[in-house]
């Protein structure tokens, strides 16, 4: 792993704060006449590596997304703003925050349509992780969003323990009982 020069050992949350737009097209609807969430996906992911290779100054990967919820549809002919900042830096990754917004240009209507989080890591040359900056938080705001992600990444690690706990019981009647009242029969 190397580590960043002086000169760039910190940056401030707004060296690499990035907002992308883009017009909805009929070929990203789908069979229900929206925007397909892919679509979304995909360009969240586009404004999550930008955000963090301007941070980073190196080449990232995406290593986890979390929770993404789709608070709102989005039309055909909206415009899409995605918005990111890094929100937390460790030795080699960063969470970038997203918040996803429509507008309708005619109407003059905005919907929050996404928020999520994108874990990256930074990568060099010869594609090993590599230490990113650290970040300096300059307002209230920034240090909430630190604060959070630092809760965050508690919070999925103690699911991860929890969730390695889960086992198939051996017993068939266990199993039987345990599945009781849920939508499904063992045949």
């Amino acid at each position: 792993m190397t580590t960043p020069t002086d000169a760039s050992a910190y940056k401030p949350v707004s060296f690499s704060e990035t907002v992308i737009t883009e017009l909805m097209i009929p070929s990203y609807s789908n069979f229900g006449g929206k925007i397909h969430g892919g679509i979304l996906l995909s360009l969240m992911d586009k404004v999550a590596y930008v955000c963090a290779a301007k941070h980073a100054g190196n080449y990232c990967v995406t290593a986890s997304i979390d929770t993404v919820d789709f608070l709102a549809p989005v039309e055909v002919g909206d415009l899409v703003s995605l918005m990111a900042s890094v929100n937390y830096v460790g030795k080699t990754s960063l969470v970038v925050g997203i918040k996803v917004i429509s507008e309708n240009i005619k109407t003059n209507t905005v919907h929050h349509t996404n928020t999520s989080y994108f874990t990256m890591v930074a990568k060099n040359e010869d594609n090993l992780p590599v230490m990113v900056p650290g970040l300096v938080l300059q307002n209230r705001t920034q240090v909430r969003r630190f604060l959070e992600a630092v809760r965050r990444k508690q919070l999925k690690h103690n699911y991860k323990q929890e969730a390695d706990k889960i086992v198939m019981p051996d017993n068939e009647e266990l199993c039987r009982e345990m599945l009781e009242g849920e939508r499904c029969t063992i045949a």
